[in-house]
């Protein structure tokens, strides 16, 4: 289904001043344009997500607050054996320690707890990121290219339930990867790095594909699903030069529940890509009424996708993931 999507130039704020969805926020941006002045409880979400992808390794980090709790973790996979080295989540009661600023790209997010250290910090020139965790120290640069375009979204499923998500695909990224005694240097000639901040109201259960992938000098993809089905707006996106291409229509996901690791098929009238995994992670938790399981499948991507003005990219020999989320929180 093709959306049409209103394409937001000037900041705005996400809510009203009863908490409620601002209507002039419905819509999609090239750079972070909201403020994302949430008010009270009831299932509120903020988190910021960082994937780094190297030639050696892959690390997520993540820094969440859900009102109740705070939801941290560092992971790093070792692309050379498949191993995955550190696999760290703490749950901290009331998201004690966690900060998280209003704002995507400005200001400090801060996370502890559990044996795990997480400072970002923003600013107009980029983002530096430090994190810890038993066996792994991280120190990296993330900065912002002139002219750099990302993708941002509000999601509207009603006046009380709403999302903003930016998704920024193919950032250079550098800096040191320390596991145990043996350091690794990250470079922004063969590595990149992906954001997904998040902020809003959810419903209660919900499940979510998301994909990203890029290589260095090449282009970078964005491509979402299930979540945002049915409510006239899309995060699906291609990243050519720096210039973000809205690509407004609901795709068609295609993968094997049973058998994750088989090849994902992302398509629709401006994309066709497959995703050959070469790893699994899967995560769970569950805490009783709040559950998570989630399948996240990285690998290589082949395929073409349109830009806006008829061109198909091909998109051979990218490197990220694809995933579904289900969530009861």
């Amino acid at each position: 289904m093709t959306t049409r999507e209103r394409e937001l130039i000037e900041p705005v704020d996400l809510c009203l001043p009863n908490g409620w969805l601002n209507p002039a926020a419905i819509g999609w941006s090239r750079r972070p344009l909201h403020r994302a002045n949430l008010r009270g409880w009831g299932r509120v979400k903020r988190w910021e997500y960082w994937g780094i992808v190297t030639p050696t390794h892959i690390v997520g980090i993540v820094a969440s607050s859900l009102d109740y709790a705070g939801l941290h973790g560092v992971y790093v996979l070792d692309r050379l054996t498949g191993t995955e080295v550190v696999k760290k989540d703490v749950v901290v009661p009331l998201a004690r320690g966690t900060a998280q600023p209003e704002r995507s790209g400005a200001g400090r997010v801060v996370a502890r707890g559990g044996g795990v250290e997480i400072v970002i910090d923003q600013d107009a020139a980029g983002t530096s990121i430090v994190a810890t965790a038993p066996g792994v120290d991280i120190g990296l640069d993330v900065p912002l290219p002139d002219g750099w375009e990302s993708l941002g979204v509000v999601i509207p499923w009603g006046p009380r339930r709403f999302q903003l998500t930016v998704k920024d695909v193919g950032r250079p990224v550098s800096g040191t990867l320390r596991l145990n005694d043996e350091e690794f240097t990250v470079s922004a000639d063969d590595s990149f790095a992906v954001l997904d901040h998040g902020r809003g109201k959810w419903p209660y259960s919900v499940t979510w594909n998301w994909a990203a992938a890029s290589k260095p000098g090449g282009p970078s993809l964005q491509f979402g699903g299930k979540w945002t089905d049915g409510t006239g707006y899309t995060e699906n996106a291609i990243v050519v030069d720096g210039r973000l291409h809205k690509i407004g229509e609901e795709l068609v996901w295609e993968y094997d529940r049973a058998e994750w690791t088989r090849p994902w098929r992302i398509h629709g009238e401006r994309v066709d890509v497959t995703l050959e995994p070469f790893h699994e992670k899967v995560s769970r938790t569950n805490l009783g009424v709040v559950a998570n399981e989630t399948h996240q499948c990285f690998g290589e991507f082949n395929g073409r996708v349109r830009t806006d003005d008829g061109v198909w990219v091909d998109v051979a020999g990218l490197t990220g993931w694809a995933e579904e989320a289900s969530n009861r929180w």
